[in-house]
Order: structure tokens, then sequence, then C-alpha cells
């Protein structure tokens, strides 16, 4: 009986020491779970730190020139409806900036806007401000590597002689003084009379071969006079015309005619559906004996370029302001692409007498009255 007594008194006092243990445990095992928290803490403040200090150069790099010190040249081809954010992506991809975020960032927080499409050169030592400058200010539709000259479809004359200029030792000055000789017209008529005998007809054109410098890449070497360099392109535009001439005849319309439509149709529309549409309104507008009334015509009459076309531009005295004058007008406007020819030749048909092209999206809206041009006007355009 004691036996047990003393057995039961040791296994007492054993139950007494066990929760003491316990809390001893615990409290061990929450000292070791401070202890990493504080350490988790610790490395995230400092992750923070770090990412700070890093983000915080990367961005500031990132607005200074890529390279101050560099004497490199890069071409840079700007499309025709890229976004900031495109552009910034295209000058990144060709090095000519460190970061597309940083400095799409900076034009959106600097309201910049009315980037231009072209061909750009743009050194690594240019300051962000001076590339945004650029790109407002404009590119050469013409690209140039040494060896090629491109013309992009929709550029006029006088942009290619710009163009020229800043490629070769040429000057633009040079390059009009030969498109207006008189000679070398006559010359180009007698070799390709087919595609120039309406034009050399034509009264009140500002340039004879407005229209006819066929939008393509050519070769260009050191050699070359600026007489060949613009026989080249008359000659890729007859190459061209070959396989329209005898449509042109069945059609009843002259070369001209056409050359004029598909300069104005290459700056109104972007696709060929719109474009076979847009040629439609203009042969139904000729019809009704209604002018062409494009914006197009406008721009090309004020010799500028504008964004927006105002109610006093229309009012601009000149043979070219489609606006004011019924017809065709003296002749084309820019190099139209074949595209723009074959929609001319192959016009959609319809009853359409307007078209409105929302310069957001690059939808263009057709309709068949005034009415409901200018409902089309207050939803897509008043804004």
């Amino acid at each position: 009986m004691k036996k047990d007594t003393h057995k039961q008194a040791m296994k007492e006092k054993e139950n007494k020491k066990e929760p003491y243990s316990k809390v001893a445990e615990r409290q061990q095992e929450k000292k070791m779970v401070n202890k990493i928290v504080l350490s988790i803490i610790t490395i995230l403040f400092l992750l923070l730190v770090v990412l700070g200090v890093v983000g915080y150069h990367y961005v500031t790099t990132s607005l200074e020139p890529l390279n101050a010190s560099s004497k490199e040249e890069i071409q840079v081809e700007i499309p025709s409806g890229a976004s900031s954010a495109d552009i910034s992506r295209i000058l990144e991809k060709d090095k000519v900036i460190k970061s597309a975020s940083v400095f799409s960032f900076y034009i959106k927080l600097n309201n910049e806007t009315d980037f231009q499409a072209g061909y750009y050169l743009f050194s690594p030592s240019m300051t962000l401000d001076e590339i945004i400058h650029s790109l407002q200010e404009g590119g050469s539709p013409v690209a140039f590597d040494g060896t090629k000259i491109l013309v992009q479809e929709g550029v006029t004359v006088e942009q290619i002689a710009d163009s020229i200029e800043k490629s070769t030792d040429f000057t633009a000055a040079e390059f009009l003084k030969i498109v207006q000789d008189p000679k070398f017209l006559a010359d180009l008529q007698t070799k390709y009379p087919e595609l120039l005998s309406n034009a050399m007809d034509a009264k009140d054109t500002r340039y004879v071969l407005e229209g006819y410098l066929f939008p393509a890449t050519y070769d260009f070497t050191e050699e070359m006079s600026l007489k060949e360099v613009v026989e080249n392109m008359v000659k890729k535009t007859d190459e061209v015309m070959q396989e329209y001439y005898t449509a042109i005849q069945e059609k009843h319309l002259t070369v001209h005619e056409v050359m004029t439509l598909a300069s104005l149709i290459e700056r109104e529309g972007n696709t060929y559906e719109d474009r076979t549409k847009i040629a439609s309104v203009f042969f139904n507008r000729l019809e009704a004996e209604m002018p062409l009334q494009s914006d197009i015509s406008v721009l090309y009459a004020l010799n500028k370029h504008k964004e927006v076309v105002t109610y006093k531009d229309l009012e601009v005295d000149s043979p070219y302001n489609l606006y004011k004058n019924t017809g065709y007008g003296p002749g084309p406007f820019d190099s139209p692409s074949q595209d723009s020819i074959k929609a001319v030749l192959n016009p959609a048909e319809t009853n359409y007498l307007y078209f409105l092209a929302d310069t957001k999206t690059g939808k263009v809206y057709f309709s068949r009255t005034y009415t409901e041009h200018q409902e089309l006007i207050d939803e897509y355009i008043t804004e």
C-alpha cells in the first residue's frame, strides 16, 4: 500500500512538471518564429530598397541619351498609323533609346502628340526631347541605304526632292529643276507617249511629273545623274501601266484622270476594298457634276501638312482645290500605288456620294445623303 502511494506521488510530481516544459517549448518556438519573421521582413525591406535603387537608376538612365558620345546614325522607319507605344518599341528595337516603356511614359507625361510617319536618321546620342521634336517635324518618305532609294506610296514630287537632298549629294532645288525642264520632259514624252501625253497637255499643273514617279525601290549609284534617277521612276510607272492602258481606253478615261483619282484614293483609304468604294464615290460625284471635295486636294493647294483642314482652308484659291472646283483638277496630287490605280479601274458599284474616314481607327464610313453623312460626322468626328 505504501509502495502504491509512493508511485502515485511520483506521477503527480511529473505531471506538475509537464506544463512548465510545454510553456518553455512554446516560448522557444515563438522566439524562433519572431526571428524568422524579422529576417523575412528585413530581407523584403532590403529587396525593396535594392529594387527602388535599381528602378530609379534604370528610369533616370533611360531618360538620358542611350550613348551620349555616339556618332552613329540609325535609319528608322515609322509606319503610317503607328501609335506612341508602337513608336517607342521601334526606337528601342533599333537601339535609339534604352526603354520603350519609359519613353512612352515620358510622351504621355508631357502630352506630346502629332508624330508623323516616314524614315528618320536618329543617333543614340540624341535626347528624348530631340527625338520627339524630330518625330513631330516629320521624316523622309524615301529610305536610303547608299545603294537604293525607296519612294513610298502617296508622296509628292517635293517630298521626293527633299529626300533626295537628304540622302545624296544632289539638292532638292536641282531635282525640282530637272522635273520642270521642258526639254527633258519632251524627251520623256517621246519615250513614254502613252503615259505622259495627257500630262504634258494638262493646264495649271504644279509639276507635270506629279503622280508619275512610281513608288518603288530604285538602284542608285554615285555615277547616276539626276535625269537617270527621274527617268527610272517614270519608266517604272510606264511598266506598271502597260497592264492598264487598254482598260483605260475602254472606260473612256485618260491616263491623267486615272492617275489623278488614284492619287486622291491613295491618301483617303487604307484597304483595297475601301479604295474601290471611294472610287465609286468620286465617279458618282463626277457624274452628278458635284465637286469631289477631297481634303487631300486642299492640302495640296495649300502646299503644307496639316492634321485638320479648317473651313478657311477650304476657300484657298487654287485650281487644285476640289471643294471650289468641279472635275478632276489639274492633275495628280501624289504618287499612287498600283492598288489605288486598280481601284479606279474597278470601282465598287454603289450609290454613295459621301465618305468619312475615322483617323483614330482608320475605318471609312460611306453614306448616300448629306444627312447621313452629317450624322456620321457627329458620331465619329465631333467630340
